[in-house]
């Protein structure tokens, strides 16, 4: 080998290894580079519907937790409880205006600006519940109806999620059990959303209030029976102290959700990855806000039965059809009045008649499982 081909091998054996050291330096420097979010800190102020010491105002806590875990203590909310900035059924116009950047509430709260709001959570049903309903939200169309709603027909600069299925809930509380539709014939009754129409479609005395006014309304003797929710916020404020007959079960309000809304353009003016937190969050909060309610609803159900003294019956089959049949007429009577009322609910049918027909055949008996291996322990259903 002559000297100049050992040179050059030498010289390229350098290049290489300067090279490759050049390439490992920057592919360690690539690696080593922390991922972090460039986005800078932001807070925004949110009001909810519900007082501060209501199960709903703990939930709303769920969601904000979520929210600043996977943003990494970039995103922050401040929550404020029912009343701090607004009233209970204000917070939309007020997150319109920009007067709030958020809110945590219920469509069944803006209901008196369009009945059809109430349809995304206190509407008919057809045969699905809850989680099916919110499935239609997500892959049914009902989120794009809903915008339509807010930005085509109202003109509002918000954009809303949803979160947390509710249980069915209870036909609710009076002064004695109630055992048919004739019996609640005249009563002073409490409810909120499309609600109001069945109830006062059967006789009752309907009047729409937040639930922060119910026990002083119960003591003015503006109402003698309601419904509220679930057996923690009915407990939570001092229902069994007024009445001793609870009534599970009812077609009034069977597949509610949480609407967590937000100024559209405060929205927009976000980083995308704080918009994909807002929205995306909403969905770690339904089984986070889900799971907590089995477990609290239940426990203050038999704190009801237990400590309180409380009478629970299951609401009678008859005064259920008669529900049906009082949707029936509130149905017909909207649907002739409203086009997009009616575009919303054949929208929701469609959707029933399919997914309910598939769940109503697959699933087990659940009620039949229950009394095999707990023999005794239901109240009577008739």
């Amino acid at each position: 080998m002559s000297a100049k081909t050992t040179a050059e091998k030498a010289v390229s054996r350098r290049k290489f290894l300067k090279g490759g050291a050049v390439v490992t330096g920057a592919a360690a420097a690539t690696i080593a580079m922390p991922q972090v979010s460039r986005a800078a800190t932001v807070t925004l102020k949110m009001q909810s519907s519900w007082g501060a010491t209501s199960p709903f105002q703990d939930m709303a806590k769920q969601y904000i937790e979520r929210i600043v875990a996977m943003a990494g203590g970039r995103l922050k909310i401040d929550l404020l409880p029912s009343g701090a900035v607004v009233k209970a059924f204000q917070v939309q116009d007020a997150v319109h205006k920009g007067v709030l950047d958020a809110a945590h509430t219920v469509t069944a709260y803006w209901y008196s600006k369009n009945k059809a709001a109430s349809l995304f959570g206190t509407g008919p049903v057809f045969g699905c519940n809850a989680p099916q309903i919110l499935a239609w939200i997500h892959y049914g169309g009902g989120k794009e109806l809903l915008a339509e709603l807010q930005t085509d027909i109202l003109k509002l600069d918000v954009i809303s999620f949803f979160a947390m299925p509710m249980p069915t809930q209870p036909l609710g509380w009076f002064k004695f059990h109630v055992t048919s539709a004739k019996q609640m014939v005249g009563i002073k009754y409490r409810t909120v959303g499309l609600a109001t129409d069945i109830m006062q479609g059967m006789g009752l005395k309907v009047t729409q209030l937040p639930g922060g006014e119910i026990v002083p309304a119960l003591e003015k003797g503006v109402i003698e029976a309601f419904e509220f929710n679930n057996p923690t916020a009915d407990r939570r404020f001092g229902a069994a102290d007024v009445s001793k007959h609870y009534h599970m079960g009812s077609y009034h309000q069977a597949a509610e959700f949480f609407e967590i809304i937000f100024n559209k353009t405060k929205f927009n003016g976000l980083p995308k990855e704080h918009q994909a937190i807002l929205e995306h969050g909403a969905e770690a909060a339904n089984t986070a806000n889900y799971g907590w309610a089995m477990d609290v609803y239940s426990t203050d159900l038999q704190k009801l039965i237990n400590d309180d003294g409380v009478n629970v019956y299951r609401t009678a089959s008859s005064i259920m059809s008669a529900q049906l049949e009082s949707w029936d007429k509130v149905l017909k009577k909207l649907n002739a009045a409203d086009p997009f009322f009616k575009k919303v609910v054949d929208s929701q049918k469609a959707w029933s008649e399919r997914v309910a027909f598939y769940d109503i055949v697959n699933a087990a008996d659940y009620k039949l499982a229950y009394e095999h291996y707990f023999p005794g322990k239901l109240p009577k259903f008739t």
